[in-house]
């Protein structure tokens, strides 16, 4: 009997891994079109005058990405249409806005990160002027803020609905700043301000007793008219308990301050502003309880979908755990790492029986030709001319049968095969002429 090679059939086990390496090759392929490209190392945010509270958060937003290595660039604007411009032209990825300020057909493509803080109407006037009601500001000099900006905006809204206009009163386009001075020299009669309560400028007129603090006795309908207005009360004495800063409580109206984002800022990048929002507003300040903030709640444009994902349950499990870039490489390659599996785990289970099924091909394939031989030798006695004949065929089969690389697991297919050949060796000398 032909001593057959026991050993693997590197060549089959080649025709099945080829194969099968090309299609998870183009698996991978096919899944890379839908990763998402890593997040850019540079953004940029339009913030506000360097003096305000825009300014000063962008500039902590800013100190909070350098950890992660993200560069963050502060741009200066006159305010929240500036702000919404550059975003819309894409001069800007994100932008500090003022609830209020967007126009309806631009809602469809920013969104919002969510609100940040209560920004309070603030209108301080000279002490010596009765103004109990908006209406009563016809005939004065009134700083409304720059062209552009949300304060100028809001302060017409609200002029306009009590017929204070430019026709009856004067308005000046100032900087806060700017304001400030005229307000402080007498030059103006009062001066218009949006901004956060603890902005040093409005700290700066809270403790000046040259003016007085308009309070909105009517401000539950303000906020009725003006949907993104909420009505607030700066309690006695909240600004300075020693000094009694306000010393009676006042009401104010207040839209809020949203973060603002381009729809294709990528994600992660969101999430980390997510988290910087959380650190800087998450804590209670003189109008709202501690975790209100960042919130759902009053949003100048409608809330993306990470962000609502995030205020809802907090950040990605990988985030919480991981490093920054190692958490963002794992989600991006999530995409690829299921495909993969789903083909993985067939091809494991397909590639063993496949590969013992091409082994065994190769065995079985000689019992057709051992079936000729038996065939021709079949019910008759054999010539030495038949014989011979036969005979080599059958010592050609067995020759090719020893070539035959087979692994020890197909071992007893090899051994069958060679037993049959045998056996017919012996039928053709058994029907040999005598």
């Amino acid at each position: 009997m032909t001593e057959h090679k026991r050993k693997p059939s590197y060549k089959e086990l080649l025709l099945l891994i080829l194969p099968a390496l090309a299609i998870i090759y183009f698996g991978f392929w096919g899944a890379y079109q839908f990763v998402s490209p890593a997040p850019p190392r540079t953004i940029t945010i339009s913030a506000g005058n360097p003096h305000g509270a825009y300014y000063a958060f962008a500039q902590k937003y800013r100190e909070e990405l350098a950890k992660e290595d993200i560069e963050l660039k502060i741009l200066e604007s006159t305010g929240s249409r500036e702000n919404i411009e550059r975003l819309l032209k894409g001069t800007a990825d994100i932008a500090m806005v003022q609830g209020g300020t967007a126009f309806a057909d631009e809602k469809s493509e920013l969104l919002s990160l969510g609100s940040l803080y209560y920004e309070p109407v603030t209108i301080f006037y000279q002490k010596d002027l009765q103004l109990k009601r908006l209406n009563d500001f016809a005939g004065l000099k009134i700083a409304i803020g720059e062209p552009g900006s949300g304060t100028n905006m809001l302060a017409k809204q609200l002029f306009i609905i009590n017929h204070v206009n430019s026709q009856n009163s004067t308005f000046l386009y100032l900087s806060p700043d700017e304001a400030l001075k005229k307000l402080q020299s007498g030059e103006i009669d009062a001066a218009f301000f949006v901004s956060s309560i603890q902005t040093p400028l409005i700290q700066q007129l809270l403790r000046n007793e040259q003016f007085s603090l308009f309070d909105f006795e009517r401000a539950d309908a303000y906020a009725q008219v003006f949907t993104f207005l909420s009505r607030l009360t700066l309690y006695e004495g909240i600004i300075d308990f020693n000094l009694n800063i306000p010393d009676k409580p006042v009401t104010l109206l207040a839209p809020t301050a949203n973060l603002v984002i381009r729809d294709d800022l990528h994600k992660s990048l969101a999430i980390l502003l997510l988290n910087a929002m959380t650190l800087y507003h998450g804590s209670n300040d003189l109008f709202s309880r501690p975790g209100y903030f960042p919130s759902a709640e009053q949003t100048a444009f409608p809330l993306s979908n990470v962000a609502k994902r995030y205020l809802e349950v907090g950040p990605p499990f990988l985030m919480k755990y991981l490093p920054f870039w190692v958490a963002t490489f794992i989600d991006r390659m999530i995409v690829m790492i299921v495909p993969l599996l789903l083909l993985l785990v067939p091809l494991f289970k397909i590639l063993p029986p496949l590969y013992k099924w091409r082994v065994r091909s190769k065995v079985y394939r000689w019992y057709k030709e051992l079936q000729k031989v038996d065939d021709q030798a079949y019910g008759k006695s054999l010539s030495n001319e038949e014989f011979k004949k036969l005979n080599s065929e059958l010592e050609r089969i067995t020759r090719e049968v020893g070539k035959l690389h087979t692994p020890l697991s197909n071992a007893d297919q090899m051994y069958n095969l060679l037993v049959h050949i045998d056996l017919i060796r012996k039928l053709l000398k058994s029907k040999l002429k005598t």
